[in-house]
Protein backbone atom coordinates (compact mmCIF):
# COMPACT_ATOMS: atom_id res chain seq x y z
CA UNK A 1 0.00 0.00 0.00
CA UNK A 2 0.89 3.39 -0.99
CA UNK A 3 1.62 6.11 1.89
CA UNK A 4 -1.23 7.92 2.70
CA UNK A 5 0.36 11.23 3.46
CA UNK A 6 2.19 13.69 0.96
CA UNK A 7 6.28 12.80 1.43
CA UNK A 8 6.86 16.42 0.30
CA UNK A 9 5.72 20.04 0.23
CA UNK A 10 3.12 19.84 -3.04
CA UNK A 11 0.16 16.88 -2.65
CA UNK A 12 -0.84 14.31 -5.39
CA UNK A 13 -4.57 15.22 -6.29
CA UNK A 14 -6.60 13.55 -8.98
CA UNK A 15 -9.35 15.58 -10.41
CA UNK A 16 -11.83 13.73 -12.72
CA UNK A 17 -13.53 15.44 -15.46
CA UNK A 18 -11.02 17.53 -15.30
CA UNK A 19 -11.16 18.94 -18.72
CA UNK A 20 -14.47 20.18 -18.28
CA UNK A 21 -16.03 23.19 -17.11
CA UNK A 22 -16.04 22.95 -13.60
CA UNK A 23 -13.01 20.35 -13.56
CA UNK A 24 -10.87 22.64 -15.21
CA UNK A 25 -10.96 25.45 -13.31
CA UNK A 26 -10.64 23.50 -10.45
CA UNK A 27 -7.46 22.38 -11.84
CA UNK A 28 -6.40 26.08 -12.00
CA UNK A 29 -6.81 26.07 -8.51
CA UNK A 30 -5.41 23.43 -7.32
CA UNK A 31 -2.21 23.38 -9.50
CA UNK A 32 -1.37 26.93 -8.30
CA UNK A 33 0.14 24.41 -5.19
CA UNK A 34 0.08 21.29 -5.80
CA UNK A 35 0.38 18.62 -8.56
CA UNK A 36 -2.43 17.89 -10.43
CA UNK A 37 -3.55 14.61 -12.35
CA UNK A 38 -6.49 15.68 -14.30
CA UNK A 39 -8.40 12.34 -16.09
CA UNK A 40 -10.97 12.82 -18.50
CA UNK A 41 -11.84 10.97 -21.51
CA UNK A 42 -13.50 14.62 -23.38
CA UNK A 43 -17.18 12.51 -23.71
CA UNK A 44 -18.01 16.23 -22.90
CA UNK A 45 -14.97 17.98 -21.76
CA UNK A 46 -12.36 20.01 -24.13
CA UNK A 47 -8.86 20.26 -24.79
CA UNK A 48 -8.97 23.36 -25.09
CA UNK A 49 -9.83 24.22 -21.20
CA UNK A 50 -6.49 22.42 -20.09
CA UNK A 51 -4.65 23.57 -22.77
CA UNK A 52 -3.05 25.97 -21.02
CA UNK A 53 -1.78 23.76 -18.28
CA UNK A 54 0.04 21.66 -19.99
CA UNK A 55 3.55 23.12 -20.09
CA UNK A 56 2.99 22.97 -16.34
CA UNK A 57 5.56 20.53 -14.73
CA UNK A 58 2.65 20.17 -11.91
CA UNK A 59 0.12 19.43 -14.18
CA UNK A 60 -0.21 16.12 -16.00
CA UNK A 61 -3.27 15.10 -17.96
CA UNK A 62 -4.16 11.22 -18.58
CA UNK A 63 -7.11 10.37 -20.80
CA UNK A 64 -8.76 7.65 -19.63
CA UNK A 65 -12.82 6.10 -18.57
CA UNK A 66 -12.96 6.41 -15.07
CA UNK A 67 -15.47 3.49 -15.61
CA UNK A 68 -12.61 1.10 -16.07
CA UNK A 69 -9.73 0.27 -13.66
CA UNK A 70 -7.09 2.47 -13.47
CA UNK A 71 -3.37 2.38 -11.64
CA UNK A 72 -1.78 5.66 -11.14
CA UNK A 73 1.23 4.06 -9.66
CA UNK A 74 2.40 2.02 -13.49
CA UNK A 75 1.43 5.37 -15.44
CA UNK A 76 5.24 6.43 -17.41
CA UNK A 77 3.89 10.08 -17.84
CA UNK A 78 3.68 10.26 -13.98
CA UNK A 79 7.05 9.71 -13.32
CA UNK A 80 7.78 13.33 -11.78
CA UNK A 81 5.06 12.91 -9.51
CA UNK A 82 6.56 9.56 -7.96
CA UNK A 83 2.98 8.08 -6.94
CA UNK A 84 4.42 5.03 -6.20
CA UNK A 85 6.42 6.33 -3.19
CA UNK A 86 4.51 9.13 -2.75
CA UNK A 87 0.69 8.07 -3.45
CA UNK A 88 -2.34 9.99 -3.70
CA UNK A 89 -3.65 12.60 -1.18
CA UNK A 90 -6.62 14.08 -2.37
CA UNK A 91 -9.28 12.89 -5.03
CA UNK A 92 -12.19 15.13 -6.39
CA UNK A 93 -14.80 13.35 -8.51
CA UNK A 94 -16.74 15.37 -10.75
CA UNK A 95 -16.29 13.43 -14.34
CA UNK A 96 -20.25 13.19 -15.15
CA UNK A 97 -22.22 14.45 -18.21
CA UNK A 98 -24.17 16.91 -16.30
CA UNK A 99 -26.30 19.73 -19.09
CA UNK A 100 -29.69 18.10 -19.89
CA UNK A 101 -28.61 18.34 -23.67
CA UNK A 102 -25.59 15.48 -22.89
CA UNK A 103 -26.95 13.23 -20.63
CA UNK A 104 -30.34 12.56 -22.25
CA UNK A 105 -27.96 11.27 -24.83
CA UNK A 106 -25.53 9.53 -22.90
CA UNK A 107 -27.60 7.78 -20.62
CA UNK A 108 -26.09 4.62 -20.02
CA UNK A 109 -22.36 6.83 -19.75
CA UNK A 110 -23.70 8.67 -17.53
CA UNK A 111 -25.46 6.23 -15.00
CA UNK A 112 -21.83 4.04 -15.26
CA UNK A 113 -19.59 7.19 -14.58
CA UNK A 114 -21.26 7.68 -11.62
CA UNK A 115 -22.28 4.38 -10.32
CA UNK A 116 -18.61 2.17 -11.70
CA UNK A 117 -16.74 5.48 -11.72
CA UNK A 118 -17.37 6.22 -8.37
CA UNK A 119 -16.87 2.66 -7.27
CA UNK A 120 -13.34 3.05 -9.39
CA UNK A 121 -12.83 6.62 -7.80
CA UNK A 122 -13.80 5.26 -4.01
CA UNK A 123 -11.21 2.02 -4.85
CA UNK A 124 -8.22 4.57 -5.76
CA UNK A 125 -8.96 6.74 -2.14
CA UNK A 126 -8.93 3.35 -0.25
CA UNK A 127 -5.99 2.24 -1.65
CA UNK A 128 -4.40 5.54 -1.14
CA UNK A 129 -5.94 6.49 2.09
CA UNK A 130 -6.99 9.57 0.40
CA UNK A 131 -9.26 12.35 0.93
CA UNK A 132 -12.27 11.66 -1.62
CA UNK A 133 -14.88 14.12 -2.41
CA UNK A 134 -17.90 13.85 -4.89
CA UNK A 135 -19.43 16.67 -6.73
CA UNK A 136 -22.90 15.41 -6.35
CA UNK A 137 -25.86 17.86 -7.55
CA UNK A 138 -29.14 19.92 -6.32
CA UNK A 139 -30.90 17.72 -8.81
CA UNK A 140 -30.91 14.77 -6.17
CA UNK A 141 -33.45 17.07 -4.77
CA UNK A 142 -36.15 16.40 -7.73
CA UNK A 143 -38.37 18.81 -8.49
CA UNK A 144 -40.15 20.67 -5.33
CA UNK A 145 -43.17 19.85 -4.00
CA UNK A 146 -42.38 21.86 -0.53
CA UNK A 147 -41.58 25.23 0.07
CA UNK A 148 -38.04 25.96 -0.64
CA UNK A 149 -34.94 26.64 0.04
CA UNK A 150 -34.32 22.46 0.42
CA UNK A 151 -32.62 21.75 3.39
CA UNK A 152 -29.69 18.84 3.16
CA UNK A 153 -31.93 16.36 5.09
CA UNK A 154 -34.78 17.09 2.30
CA UNK A 155 -34.94 13.64 0.79
CA UNK A 156 -35.99 15.20 -2.54
CA UNK A 157 -38.97 13.87 -5.16
CA UNK A 158 -37.37 11.95 -8.02
CA UNK A 159 -38.65 10.05 -11.11
CA UNK A 160 -36.61 7.33 -10.93
CA UNK A 161 -37.25 6.60 -14.55
CA UNK A 162 -37.81 9.75 -15.99
CA UNK A 163 -36.01 11.72 -18.56
CA UNK A 164 -34.12 13.02 -16.18
CA UNK A 165 -33.22 10.30 -14.15
CA UNK A 166 -29.95 9.27 -15.51
CA UNK A 167 -28.06 12.17 -14.15
CA UNK A 168 -30.15 11.95 -10.79
CA UNK A 169 -30.47 8.80 -9.97
CA UNK A 170 -27.18 8.57 -11.00
CA UNK A 171 -26.16 10.93 -8.75
CA UNK A 172 -28.34 9.60 -5.46
CA UNK A 173 -26.55 5.85 -6.62
CA UNK A 174 -22.86 7.98 -5.91
CA UNK A 175 -24.20 9.77 -2.87
CA UNK A 176 -25.39 5.90 -0.93
CA UNK A 177 -21.99 4.26 -2.84
CA UNK A 178 -19.78 6.92 -1.03
CA UNK A 179 -21.31 7.02 2.73
CA UNK A 180 -20.94 2.86 2.27
CA UNK A 181 -17.44 3.21 1.73
CA UNK A 182 -16.63 5.61 4.34
CA UNK A 183 -18.51 3.55 6.81
CA UNK A 184 -16.54 0.31 5.56
CA UNK A 185 -13.25 1.41 5.18
CA UNK A 186 -12.99 4.97 7.42
CA UNK A 187 -12.65 6.72 4.34
CA UNK A 188 -12.13 10.89 5.24
CA UNK A 189 -15.08 10.92 2.33
CA UNK A 190 -17.16 14.38 1.39
CA UNK A 191 -20.53 14.90 -0.74
CA UNK A 192 -20.85 18.82 -1.96
CA UNK A 193 -24.12 18.76 -3.66
CA UNK A 194 -23.77 21.61 -6.15
CA UNK A 195 -26.48 24.04 -7.32
CA UNK A 196 -26.52 25.96 -10.42
CA UNK A 197 -23.40 27.00 -11.61
CA UNK A 198 -22.50 29.50 -14.40
CA UNK A 199 -19.20 31.21 -15.60
CA UNK A 200 -16.36 31.36 -18.72
CA UNK A 201 -15.68 27.79 -20.45
CA UNK A 202 -19.50 26.64 -20.38
CA UNK A 203 -19.65 24.99 -23.44
CA UNK A 204 -21.89 27.13 -26.07
CA UNK A 205 -23.44 24.10 -27.22
CA UNK A 206 -24.33 21.90 -23.86
CA UNK A 207 -27.98 23.68 -24.01
CA UNK A 208 -28.12 25.22 -21.20
CA UNK A 209 -29.59 28.54 -20.25
CA UNK A 210 -27.06 31.07 -20.06
CA UNK A 211 -24.53 30.31 -23.13
CA UNK A 212 -27.68 30.03 -25.02
CA UNK A 213 -28.73 33.42 -23.88
CA UNK A 214 -25.42 35.08 -24.60
CA UNK A 215 -25.49 33.59 -28.12
CA UNK A 216 -28.44 34.67 -28.87
CA UNK A 217 -27.61 38.09 -27.66
CA UNK A 218 -24.33 38.55 -28.96
CA UNK A 219 -26.30 38.27 -32.74
CA UNK A 220 -28.80 40.52 -31.78
CA UNK A 221 -31.29 37.74 -32.43
CA UNK A 222 -34.38 36.49 -30.47
CA UNK A 223 -33.74 34.77 -27.06
CA UNK A 224 -35.87 31.44 -26.55
CA UNK A 225 -36.88 31.21 -23.30
CA UNK A 226 -38.50 27.83 -22.50
CA UNK A 227 -40.95 28.06 -19.84
CA UNK A 228 -42.46 31.02 -18.73
CA UNK A 229 -41.00 34.57 -17.49
CA UNK A 230 -41.74 33.87 -13.84
CA UNK A 231 -39.69 30.75 -13.73
CA UNK A 232 -37.07 31.11 -11.27
CA UNK A 233 -33.90 29.43 -10.40
CA UNK A 234 -30.31 30.07 -8.95
CA UNK A 235 -27.02 31.02 -10.20
CA UNK A 236 -23.31 30.48 -8.67
CA UNK A 237 -20.25 32.04 -10.53
CA UNK A 238 -17.63 29.44 -11.02
CA UNK A 239 -15.31 30.88 -8.55
CA UNK A 240 -17.81 30.99 -5.55
CA UNK A 241 -18.87 27.37 -6.18
CA UNK A 242 -15.13 25.97 -6.07
CA UNK A 243 -13.94 27.83 -3.08
CA UNK A 244 -17.22 25.89 -1.44
CA UNK A 245 -15.49 23.14 -3.02
CA UNK A 246 -12.46 23.39 -1.60
CA UNK A 247 -13.13 24.26 1.64
CA UNK A 248 -15.14 21.19 1.86
CA UNK A 249 -12.21 19.32 1.38
CA UNK A 250 -9.94 20.84 3.82
CA UNK A 251 -12.92 20.68 6.25
CA UNK A 252 -13.58 18.54 9.18
CA UNK A 253 -17.03 18.27 7.57
CA UNK A 254 -18.46 15.11 5.56
CA UNK A 255 -21.95 16.21 4.00
CA UNK A 256 -23.93 16.33 2.05
CA UNK A 257 -23.33 20.03 1.96
CA UNK A 258 -25.05 22.34 -0.68
CA UNK A 259 -23.01 24.70 -2.26
CA UNK A 260 -25.04 27.11 -4.47
CA UNK A 261 -26.57 30.63 -4.15
CA UNK A 262 -29.25 30.81 -2.72
CA UNK A 263 -30.80 34.42 -4.37
CA UNK A 264 -33.42 34.03 -6.89
CA UNK A 265 -33.99 35.35 -10.34
CA UNK A 266 -36.63 34.60 -13.21
CA UNK A 267 -35.07 33.44 -16.27
CA UNK A 268 -37.39 36.80 -18.08
CA UNK A 269 -34.56 38.56 -15.73
CA UNK A 270 -31.51 36.88 -16.12
CA UNK A 271 -32.05 37.33 -19.94
CA UNK A 272 -32.54 41.09 -19.30
CA UNK A 273 -29.12 41.43 -17.53
CA UNK A 274 -27.44 39.67 -20.08
CA UNK A 275 -28.87 42.06 -23.13
CA UNK A 276 -27.87 44.76 -20.63
CA UNK A 277 -24.54 44.16 -20.29
CA UNK A 278 -23.47 42.81 -23.92
CA UNK A 279 -26.43 46.44 -25.31
CA UNK A 280 -28.36 44.32 -27.26
CA UNK A 281 -31.41 44.58 -28.11
CA UNK A 282 -32.79 41.10 -28.70
CA UNK A 283 -36.73 40.20 -27.89
CA UNK A 284 -37.75 38.04 -25.76
CA UNK A 285 -39.70 34.96 -27.32
CA UNK A 286 -41.02 31.93 -24.91
CA UNK A 287 -42.05 28.54 -25.92
CA UNK A 288 -43.00 25.57 -23.89
CA UNK A 289 -41.16 23.88 -21.35
CA UNK A 290 -38.74 21.16 -22.86
CA UNK A 291 -39.34 17.63 -21.36
CA UNK A 292 -36.38 17.91 -18.83
CA UNK A 293 -36.97 21.25 -17.78
CA UNK A 294 -38.30 21.59 -14.34
CA UNK A 295 -39.36 23.49 -11.83
CA UNK A 296 -36.16 24.39 -10.21
CA UNK A 297 -35.17 24.27 -6.57
CA UNK A 298 -33.05 26.55 -4.41
CA UNK A 299 -30.69 25.39 -1.84
CA UNK A 300 -30.21 26.41 2.01
CA UNK A 301 -26.93 27.01 2.25
CA UNK A 302 -26.98 27.32 6.26
CA UNK A 303 -24.46 24.63 7.23
CA UNK A 304 -22.07 26.02 4.37
CA UNK A 305 -21.83 29.02 6.04
CA UNK A 306 -21.78 27.94 9.74
CA UNK A 307 -18.90 24.77 9.15
CA UNK A 308 -17.19 26.25 5.91
CA UNK A 309 -17.26 29.95 6.27
CA UNK A 310 -18.69 30.01 2.85
CA UNK A 311 -21.02 32.03 1.08
CA UNK A 312 -21.08 33.49 -2.56
CA UNK A 313 -19.97 37.01 -2.73
CA UNK A 314 -19.56 37.71 -6.72
CA UNK A 315 -22.86 39.71 -7.82
CA UNK A 316 -25.28 37.96 -10.65
CA UNK A 317 -24.06 40.76 -13.46
CA UNK A 318 -20.43 40.49 -12.31
CA UNK A 319 -20.38 37.00 -13.05
CA UNK A 320 -22.04 37.58 -16.41
CA UNK A 321 -20.40 39.96 -17.40
CA UNK A 322 -17.03 37.87 -16.77
CA UNK A 323 -19.25 34.59 -18.47
CA UNK A 324 -20.13 37.36 -21.75
CA UNK A 325 -16.30 38.46 -21.90
CA UNK A 326 -15.36 34.87 -22.36
CA UNK A 327 -17.34 33.88 -24.98
CA UNK A 328 -16.77 37.27 -26.99
CA UNK A 329 -13.60 36.47 -27.40
CA UNK A 330 -14.38 33.02 -28.95
CA UNK A 331 -13.84 32.94 -32.62
CA UNK A 332 -17.03 30.75 -33.46
CA UNK A 333 -20.01 31.98 -31.39
CA UNK A 334 -22.48 29.42 -32.31
CA UNK A 335 -24.74 26.87 -30.73
CA UNK A 336 -27.11 24.56 -31.51
CA UNK A 337 -29.77 23.83 -28.86
CA UNK A 338 -32.97 21.72 -28.87
CA UNK A 339 -33.96 23.61 -25.50
CA UNK A 340 -31.37 24.60 -22.41
CA UNK A 341 -31.60 23.28 -19.08
CA UNK A 342 -31.57 24.74 -15.78
CA UNK A 343 -29.56 22.86 -14.10
CA UNK A 344 -25.84 21.72 -12.54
Amino acid sequence: MTVSRAAFDKKNIVVTGGAGFLGSHLCDVLVKHHQVICIDNFSTGQEENIHHLLPNPNFEFVRHDITQPIDLTSLKELKAFQVPFQGIQEIYHLASPSSPKDYTKMTIETLLANAVGTRNMLEMAHQHSAKFLLLSSGSIYGAPVQQTPFPENYFGYVDPVGVRSPYQEGKRFAEALTVAYRQRYQLDAKIVRLFNTYGPRMRLDDGRMIPAFINSAIRNEPITIYGKREDISTYCFVSDALEGVTRMMQSREQGPLNIGNPEEHTVADIAQHILNVIGAKSVLRFEPAMEYNSKQATPSIRQARESLGWFPVVPLEEGLRRTIDYMRGLRDVDVNTFGYGRNV
